[in-house]
């Protein structure tokens, strides 16, 4: 018993540290992996870097965005979740 008294405050830090820091990360990365998958042409996005644009073609893993000033392939995770969450609410 008193050996499992001395590791308790470890597996109490190590529990702290799953449910404030690991797992919402995971929860993070779950729903950006969702994000990307979701999009569509036509769809309004800001990039990571502040870039305004519309998604004009797709594949696998970049995808095309034209914006002012004309199309830019980018990578799909690029695209800011939390930036077009909030342009397309406003809108």
């Amino acid at each position: 018993m008193a050996q499992i008294s001395q590791f308790l405050p470890f597996l109490l830090m190590f529990v702290v540290v799953y449910f404030f820091m690991i797992r919402p990360q995971q929860k993070k990365a779950k729903q950006e992996k969702e994000f990307e998958a979701g999009l569509k042409v036509g769809d309004k996005i800001i990039t990571k870097s502040g870039l305004h644009g519309k998604v004009s073609e797709m594949a696998e893993t970049t995808v095309v965005i034209e914006t002012m000033s004309g199309k830019l392939k980018m990578e799909r995770s690029a695209i800011s979740l939390e930036l077009t969450a909030s342009m397309n609410k406003k809108a």
